[in-house]
This record gives structure tokens, C-alpha cells and sequence, in this order.
């Protein structure tokens, strides 16, 4: 299993950001627009126990993720897992703590990949590098998002 962390430092209040992570309306807006990344069902500011179903399109082929909350703590943690979608497993760590500057976020991605020794070898070369870049990208669009809405209510 491939793990994937990141660490961002958000100017912004740990409630905003946590809010902006579950808010699976923004999605669309934090992930590169290429992948037409959008929520097919579900949705909202996701909770314990919701069901969202994501379609886009990742290294050329279309396809549909389902994922359910499994643990929510606001405004600290949330975690949700695949239940449906082209990997044998992936897990994704929501985790917020404050700090003298705001908040830092820490997502953590889990995955697996199928097929056995032929989808270890593409989680190393192929999906390790691009889930990286792709939550990288999230990460930054939503500390913009987070900074962005602090710096309107001033």
C-alpha cells in the first residue's frame, strides 16, 4: 500500500478550513480542471456515515469513485474510504490542528492498487507521482479558498 502525506499551513481559523475540506460542492473548484472532476451523488458538507459518488477522469479514463465518511470529528478529523472505484483500497485522512499562523492541514492518502505485482509496479511508477501532485494541487486551492474567505470577513 502506498501512503501520501501533506502538510499545509493555512491562514485561516481551523472551523473554515475543516468546513471547506468536507465541502464536497467546492470539489470541482480544488482539483485540476482537466479531470471534469464532479459529484454525481451525495454531496454537501459531508458527516459521519455520508455516501459521495465522484465521476472524472484520471490518466484518460473515465470512471466513478464512491466513498463514505467513516470517522468525523470536527473540527479535527475527518476519514473517508473507497467503497466503490479502480482501486483495491484507498483510505483519505482528513486531519486539522491549529497553530500560531492558523491551521495546518495534513491529508493522508492511502491506496492500493489491483492486479497484484503488475499494480504495485504502476502504483510506484504511475499513481504514486500523480496522486501526489493531485492532492498537492488540492491542498493549495483549498488553503487559496480558506485565506481568501478569512480575508473577506476582515
Amino acid at each position: 500500500m502506498i501512503t501520501i502525506q501533506i502538510r499545509t499551513v493555512i491562514y485561516a481559523d481551523i472551523e473554515t478550513c475543516f468546513d471547506l475540506a468536507r465541502d464536497t460542492d467546492l470539489h470541482g473548484q480544488t482539483v485540476w480542471p482537466h479531470t471534469k472532476e464532479k459529484v454525481v451523488e451525495g454531496g454537501g458538507k459531508v458527516a459521519l456515515g455520508d455516501v459521495v459518488t465522484f465521476r472524472a477522469t484520471h490518466l484518460g479514463v473515465r470512471q466513478n469513485l464512491t466513498s463514505q465518511v467513516l470517522e468525523y470529528d470536527r473540527p479535527t478529523k475527518f476519514v473517508d474510504q473507497m467503497t466503490q472505484g479502480a482501486f483495491k483500497r484507498l483510505i483519505h485522512t482528513h486531519e486539522f490542528r491549529p497553530c500560531q499562523k492558523g491551521t495546518v492541514m495534513t491529508d493522508t492518502l492511502r491506496f492500493e492498487a489491483p492486479f497484484g505485482l503488475i499494480g504495485r509496479a504502476v502504483e510506484r511508477l504511475l499513481l504514486k507521482p500523480y496522486m501526489r501532485r493531485f492532492i498537492e494541487y488540492r491542498c493549495t486551492r483549498l488553503k487559496q479558498l480558506a485565506e481568501a474567505a478569512v480575508c473577506s470577513w476582515r
